[in-house]
């Protein structure tokens, strides 16, 4: 029944109707998408976008981010390079033309991970993929998260925050994502997230 579902979206269109992940920093959504490229790496394939921050230990360059120079960044934007963008605590974000069609040329399903500027520029696009949003069980779980990364200053810990309780309220306006998953349980909410990019 699965590969009847994957032919069934091959013929349909050019290439696979791609998945947009979106939540805010700490909610689990790059756990939760190592999960599915792990058990399916030859149906999904992830978009890499661009960044103009340096790399966290254990990052690598053209695997977990494009990292390039602000210089490149804009001139790419300038250029229409890109889906979309956004800049966030100082540095650029986006999501290349180039990165979507790399991995629907294999014919795999591709998956974004974007924030929430990025979902409403994508909305004004014709890419039409499924919109899911990964949702931290509360803030407080959220900023325990967060701190136990000990990756940020305070002050960029605060702006995350602050960043993550607007996108909150954003992915509860009707019609702007198609799933909405709470992340309490990994498994649970793995559980979830399979059900919706496979249905």
């Amino acid at each position: 029944m699965f590969m009847r579902f994957i032919y069934k979206r091959l013929s349909a269109m050019a290439g696979p109707r791609p998945v947009v992940l979106s939540g805010p920093s700490g909610a689990g959504k790059s756990t939760l998408l190592k999960k599915l490229m792990k058990e399916y790496n030859n149906v999904f394939g992830f978009s890499v976008s661009h960044t103009t921050r340096n790399p966290r230990p254990g990052e690598e360059n053209g695997k977990d981010y494009h990292y390039v120079t602000r210089d490149v960044m804009k001139a790419g934007i300038d250029k229409g390079e890109f889906i979309e963008n956004a800049e966030f605590s100082g540095n650029m974000y986006g999501t290349s033309k180039a990165a979507v069609q790399d991995v629907q040329a294999k014919n795999l399903i591709c998956i974004l991970d974007i924030d929430m500027q990025g979902v409403k520029n994508i909305k004004k696009t014709d890419l039409n993929p499924i919109y899911i949003s990964i949702q931290p069980p509360s803030m407080e779980v959220l900023e325990k998260r967060l701190r136990d990364r000990k990756t940020e200053s305070e002050e960029s810990l605060q702006k995350r925050l602050n960043a993550a309780k607007n996108e909150i309220e954003f992915s509860k306006k009707p019609g702007i994502f198609d799933v909405v998953i709470v992340n309490d349980n990994l498994e649970d909410a793995y559980d979830q997230l399979k059900n919706a990019v496979l249905e």
